[in-house]
């Protein structure tokens, strides 16, 4: 395994690039309560070029248009494949076959070569003819312009193409010194960039012992809960049963309680009701007496003299026919006893059922403590079980293969770290000479369209239309000396600037093509893994290397995918081949032992519900006959006044009446038994009519009390007895039901707790992502970015101002000789018939000189003469 990762490692660091993966679907159980710590990496996931990835993506479309056909995968197979034999016969068809469709291939790029080295045979050969014509005077290099009706316009035309063309040849110069600064500063980086990835690879081989132990750790926290809820059974468990039970037990002692509270209303209703019976008897009585006293003495003070004087008789008259009303109510003193009932409910009390109801009340809230009483044993038992298995899970993470993988990936990350240091001075000190080979050439371009625009600048601003060729100013001759010197050194230098041009081309833009595209689209790892590649004897190469099993799938593909996926070592190399995890961490070998320990667990509940006695009290109530009491009798006398007349009433009335009677013995008589009726009201109705209130309420509560009082009996009994017989038959199904839920309870930590460790070992533990973070920085960043991108700018840009130099030069030939001070000019036979516009431009009707014998003293040369 250390030596497959350190191998991926180290050639991608020194630029080959093989990885990719197919992305494996791992589902991670629900709800997890753990999490591994987050590792934080330094190196970025990917690469960006910033602004001058435009130039790039120019680069990119130019290949394509170059080579636009598809990754050949097959071909590539085929040629791995005969790079492998000893000796290859070139004339088999099969060989000439993949040959043609290696050149089927590379014609794009073939032909752009075939035509860099025509360019670079030709343009020596070229500029010799020119250079031997020209010193023949022929090929432009005579001195002597023979003027055109034509000529400003080509002339124009001429310095408008220089122009654009040298505007072109400086944007390719541009591109090439942006690309020859890219390749120096980004392989300055390199180092930085190298010592990044190897940090993160040292943080994965230091995280992952830190993430076992934290795995571990866990387990301390799960039989924390675990153990937390066996010291709880009696509220976890008891507290499951007593749930169970309540919504069945709980109503029907409520209802009993409630009865046993209107018996209890029932019986202080009924003393209340005696009591009340036994005063209203007392003071009817009493109060009839008084009355008839107070008659007595009326009558006898009516047979005073005066009462047959008128008018006092009238007056004495009506007092004695109101006599007759001061009678109290005899239904007082008729109105049935209580007492048989009272009896009844006095023998109905004799048995507490209140506290027969408190007793179950009672019974039912001690079950949770009999649970944690009759479970210690049990409860003891589990915890050993759960001990045991702390050490067989420590024993597992002990065996993991990963520790060891990654201690021989170690020596390999500190090897290859090694030899990238030993190795970096050397690649800065070769790129120190790229960047000073690639600054000659662009400055030597450079020169070159310098003089190009020299004389471009020089000719136009120096030309002078009036001037005839042979009296042109400095200025403009010295433009077309520029123009003539950028020539030359274009002739000179061209072709070794294509020889550049074409050996960058070819090894960029395969390199791009065959490495930098494939690494992207995965493609180049499929042909890595086709079987049978790489080793004939392994079907796959991974899974033969690591496991010595070649028909397993393990694919360079799925490892790279899993890696930048973050995936664990474990299931990214699927090490499940060598060491199963979820067979050693077999769930149900590790619960069976709990299972077996909490079906040991036996609770005996006994449930008690009011008994025989408290169910004769209930029925005794219920025939005491309260509920079939004649209420209306005593509600009606409630109802009525003590007397036959309101008493206050009628002392006032007889005071009135005596105040009418003139003084003397008869008005003060009939004042003082006025003032005793009053006393017998205050003193004798208003306790009656108190007495008659308190029965009233009394008689209330008892047809409250005994409304529906048989249904309600018969009712508490059938509930009772549905209870009872919920107690007998399902106590203890409901017992077995809410063990098995509370060892579900326990046990599902644990099976928690398993499946999470499974999960992160397979899925988190060791996380391979630095180690296809390094591959991509060595093949994608390094190689691609750092490196090919840069050249294949390099060779375009530069490549482009080379192509564009053969137009320059053959402008600027033909625009140096409108600039240059030429040795002899054309003359005209007739001025005086030459148009003055001809004369204006110097142009038509003009012959050589020397061609009449005719010499201009100015403009010819002295070796003429």
């Amino acid at each position: 395994m250390a030596l497959v990762l350190g191998s991926l490692l180290l050639l991608g660091l020194c630029g080959n690039s093989f990885s990719g993966g197919q992305p494996s679907s791992t589902d991670a159980p629900k709800a997890w309560n753990y999490e591994l710590p987050a590792t934080n990496y330094e190196t970025q996931d990917s690469h960006t070029a910033g602004p001058i990835g435009i130039l790039f993506e120019l680069v990119h479309i130019f290949l394509y248009v170059v080579q636009p056909r598809d990754f050949p995968e097959d071909t590539l197979r085929k040629v791995i494949q005969k790079a492998r034999e000893s000796k290859i016969d070139y004339d088999k068809p099969e060989n000439l076959i993949l040959g043609l469709k290696i050149v089927y291939y590379e014609a794009g790029i073939i032909l752009c070569s075939v035509l860099g080295l025509l360019f670079i045979i030709l343009m020596p050969l070229v500029g010799y003819f020119f250079c031997m014509c020209r010193c023949c005077n022929k090929c432009g290099g005579e001195m002597h312009q023979r003027q055109k009706e034509n000529g400003p316009f080509l002339r124009k035309c001429f310095a408008i193409s220089l122009l654009v063309i040298c505007i072109i040849i400086s944007i390719g110069i541009f591109c090439g010194f942006v690309a020859n600064h890219q390749v120096r500063t980004r392989i300055k980086r390199s180092r930085k960039l190298a010592d990044s990835n190897f940090k993160d690879l040292r943080t994965l081989l230091n995280e992952t012992p830190e993430q076992i132990k934290y795995i571990l750790a866990q387990y301390n926290t799960t039989k924390d809960k675990a153990f937390s809820d066996l010291n709880s059974i009696n509220s976890v468990l008891g507290g499951g049963i007593l749930d169970r039970l309540r919504p069945n037990i709980i109503p029907v002692l409520d209802e009993i309680k409630s009865m046993a509270t209107a018996i209890k209303e029932t019986k202080e209703a009924l003393e209340n009701m005696n009591s009340t019976l036994k005063s209203l008897h007392q003071q009817s009585t009493q109060l009839s007496s008084s009355l008839t006293s107070v008659k007595t003495s009326l009558r006898a003070s009516l047979n005073d003299p005066l009462c047959s004087v008128r008018p006092s008789s009238e007056t004495c008259n009506s007092i004695r026919l109101s006599l007759s009303q001061l009678n109290s109510n005899p239904e007082l003193r008729q109105l049935p006893p209580v007492d048989a009932e009272l009896d009844k409910v006095n023998n109905v009390l004799r048995t507490d059922l209140d506290g027969l109801v408190q007793q179950g009340y009672q019974s039912l809230n001690d079950v949770p403590d009999r649970v944690q009483s009759q479970t210690k044993t049990v409860v003891a038992g589990i915890k050993r079980v759960l001990n045991s298995i702390g050490s067989d899970i420590d024993n597992v993470t002990q065996r993991l293969p990963i520790q060891d993988i990654l201690s021989e990936f170690s020596v390999y990350v500190n090897n290859t770290e090694s030899c990238i240091h030993r190795n970096l001075p050397t690649l800065e000190e070769y790129d120190s000479y790229w960047w000073l080979g690639g600054l000659v050439i662009c400055s030597l371009l450079t020169l070159i369209v310098i003089f190009y625009y020299l004389g471009l600048l020089c000719g136009v601003c120096g030309y002078d239309r009036h001037a005839t060729p042979t009296t042109r100013g400095c200025v403009s001759n010295m433009g077309g000396v520029f123009l003539m010197v950028g020539v030359g050194l274009s002739f000179l230098f061209c072709w070794i600037l294509m020889i550049i041009v074409v050996l960058t081309f070819v090894f960029g833009a395969n390199v791009e093509k065959l490495i930098c595209e494939p690494y992207t689209t995965k493609e180049l790892f499929r042909v890595l893994d086709t079987p049978y590649l790489l080793n004939e004897d392994w079907e796959y190469y991974l899974s033969g290397k690591l496991f010595n099993k070649s028909k397993m799938k393990l694919t360079f593909e799925q490892v790279y995918s899993d890696c930048k996926k973050n995936r664990g070592t474990y299931g990214t190399l699927h090490l499940q081949n060598s060491f199963n995890i979820s067979e050693c961490l077999n769930i149900n070998e590790h619960t069976t032992s709990i299972s077996s320990e909490l079906e040991s667990l036996k609770v005996n509940l006994n449930i008690f519900l009011l008994g025989a006695a408290g169910r004769k009290n209930l029925q005794d109530f219920a025939a005491c006959g309260i509920d079939r009491m004649n209420y209306d009798t005593y509600l009606a006398q409630t109802g009525k006044s003590p007397a036959g007349v309101n008493l206050l009433s009628f002392a006032y009335d007889l005071e009135a009446k005596a105040n009418s009677l003139p003084p003397g013995n008869l008005r003060n008589s009939l004042k003082r038994d006025a003032q005793t009726i009053k006393t017998i009201h205050q003193q004798r109705v208003l306790p009656i009519e108190q007495s008659l209130s308190t029965l009233y309420q009394s008689v209330k509560i008892l047809q409250r009390t005994g409304n529906g009082l048989l249904e309600r009996v018969n009712r508490i009994l059938a509930s009772l007895d549905f209870a009872q017989n919920f107690i007998t038959n399902n106590i203890s199904s409901v017992i077995i039901e809410e063990t098995k839920k509370y060892g579900k309870t326990i046990i599902g930590y644990f099976e928690h707790y398993l499946q999470w460790i499974e999960f992160s070992i397979s899925e988190k533990v060791a996380s391979c992502k630095p180690v296809a973070t390094a591959l991509d920085t060595a093949v994608d960043v390094f190689l691609c970015s750092y490196i090919i991108d840069p050249l294949n700018l390099f060779w375009f840009g530069i490549g482009k101002a080379t192509v564009f130099l053969l137009p320059a030069l053959i402008f600027a030939v033909k625009l140096a000789k409108y600039y240059r001070r030429m040795d002899s000019e054309d003359v005209y036979d007739d001025v005086e018939t030459i148009p003055m516009k001809n004369m204006e431009n110097g142009n038509n009707g003009y012959h050589k000189d020397h061609l009449y014998g005719i010499h201009n003293p100015v403009m010819t040369s002295p070796s003429q003469h």
